[in-house]
Formats: structure tokens, C-alpha cells, sequence
């Protein structure tokens, strides 16, 4: 199973709307076969155990070295710019749309 790594914006404009449209999409890839890794899930565990916006970066960038592909969503994000940024000096690859991975 391909592993799939979402960056898109968390915390730039409406969080709740971010995280909504992050798990809708991890909801989609997961429909076509994918492992999706949405680290936009913590900020349930954040909610319930607040940890330093650092300790969730660098978790996050353990999964990205993990995962097969990125799909980065659009939307102004500092946090996935960089994301995709650790990416392609990882040869990891990196899409900008949903179709594109499969």
C-alpha cells in the first residue's frame, strides 16, 4: 500500500476548516487504496494535551521521511511549503493534485 503524506494549511485562515478539508481528503486517498498520513488529526490530541508547535513539526517530519509521495494541498502554508520543501531533498515525490498519484 502506497503511503501518502498530506501537507496543506493548518494553521493560516480558519483551523477547523483546514482540518475538516484535510481529513475529507485523507478520506478520498484512503478510498483509492492509499495509507494517508494527515497530521492535521493532532490537533485533536493537541486539544486534549497540548504540546509545543515544535514537538508536532518534528514528529510530522518523521512521517513525511515514511511516506511514498506527498500530496500537497493548496493554500498559503509556511509549515507545508517546508514540507514539500524536506520532500525533493529527499526524492520524495511531490503532487499537487489528487489524480496525479494514481
Amino acid at each position: 500500500m502506497k503511503k501518502v503524506y498530506l501537507a496543506s494549511p493548518y494553521t493560516n485562515g480558519d483551523t477547523g476548516y483546514n482540518v475538516g478539508r484535510a481529513i475529507e481528503v485523507a478520506d478520498l486517498l484512503a478510498d483509492m487504496g492509499f495509507a494517508v498520513y494527515c497530521p492535521h488529526l493532532t490537533h485533536f490530541w493537541h486539544i486534549m494535551f497540548p504540546r509545543p508547535y515544535e514537538f508536532w513539526l518534528e514528529m510530522d517530519k518523521e512521517f513525511l521521511l515514511c511516506c511514498d509521495c506527498v500530496l500537497r494541498l493548496a493554500g498559503d502554508s509556511s509549515g507545508a511549503d517546508a514540507e514539500v520543501e524536506l520532500a525533493r531533498e529527499k526524492g520524495i515525490p511531490v503532487f499537487y493534485n489528487i489524480q496525479d498519484i494514481e
